[in-house]
Order: structure tokens, then C-alpha cells, then sequence
């Protein structure tokens, strides 16, 4: 589990190229068709009753890592974190919807974060909720991002 590093005249970029590649290939993904979104379309079916996973020591396995690479993937974050919630109880829905997940991380896993050279010193924030959408807990998701010019910085 590394960060990979790489200065130019332009900036810093960080990434987990590797480690992102490493688990596709451990888990047989290495090969399949990427996709454009980090989640489906349909995330309700997280919440419906559905047949448990066989093997959730495997799911929580995956979770792990992937919560691991959200460090350089924000855009990843909200549907790891989502997924987390059930490591309980993974269902088999919960692996579908992982497995998208990796899909999209493939079709660009040198993707991470840029610290640019050239800043304007500017802070700049953005916020996303999701109020209430869990219809089991009634929990909410909020998620936000600080900007020091254009680069990421929480």
C-alpha cells in the first residue's frame, strides 16, 4: 500500500496506480469492462431484503481497500462509505454494486490527486448531502471538499 508521487513544473500528482491494479488483478477483475460512474444508477436495491453473501469476509476484505483508496480518490468516497455501512450483513446486491465500483476504478487507476504549482490563493468549498437516505436508519450522508486554489486539500 503505496502513494505514488510525481513532481512536475506543473505540480504534484498523487496516485495509487499500482495498489488499484493490484486488486483487480487479485480479484479476477483485472480484465472486465470498465464503466463511467462511480455507483449504478439504482442504489436502493442496497436497502432491500436480499439473499446474504456467501463469503462477507472476503467483502470486508475489499471494503478495506477500498476505503484505503479513497486517501487519493475522492470521487470513490461516498459509495465506499455507503458500502461500509453493511459489512454487518453484506448482501449479494452490496457485491454487485462493489464490483461497479471497481469497474470504474479500472477505467482510469492512475486517477488521484493534483496539487498544481501555479495556485491562486483562493479557498473555494463544496457540499453534497443526501438527507435521510437510508430507509432502515433514516441516517444521512454529507460529504464536502476544500479547494486552496485548485488543489485538494480535505
Amino acid at each position: 500500500m503505496e502513494l505514488e508521487i510525481t513532481k512536475s513544473n506543473e505540480g504534484i500528482h498523487l496516485c495509487q496506480r499500482k495498489y488499484t491494479l493490484d486488486i483487480l488483478t487479485e480479484i479476477g477483475m483485472f480484465g472486465s469492462e470498465p464503466c463511467t460512474t462511480p455507483l449504478m444508477s439504482n442504489n436502493r436495491i442496497l436497502f432491500e431484503n436480499a439473499e446474504k453473501l456467501q463469503n462477507s469476509k472476503s467483502y470486508r476484505r475489499l471494503i478495506r481497500k477500498l476505503l484505503y483508496m479513497t486517501n487519493t480518490r475522492p470521487d470513490i468516497t461516498f459509495g465506499v462509505h455507503l458500502l461500509s455501512q453493511s459489512l454487518q450483513e453484506p448482501i449479494i446486491h452490496h457485491q454487485q454494486v462493489i464490483q461497479h465500483v471497481l469497474r470504474y476504478i479500472k477505467g482510469n487507476p492512475a486517477k488521484g490527486l493534483f496539487f498544481s504549482a501555479n495556485n491562486k490563493m483562493q479557498v473555494k468549498t463544496f457540499s453534497d448531502s443526501d438527507w435521510t437516505s437510508c430507509p432502515e436508519t433514516r441516517q444521512s450522508t454529507i460529504g464536502y471538499y476544500i479547494f486552496l486554489g485548485d488543489s485538494l486539500i480535505f
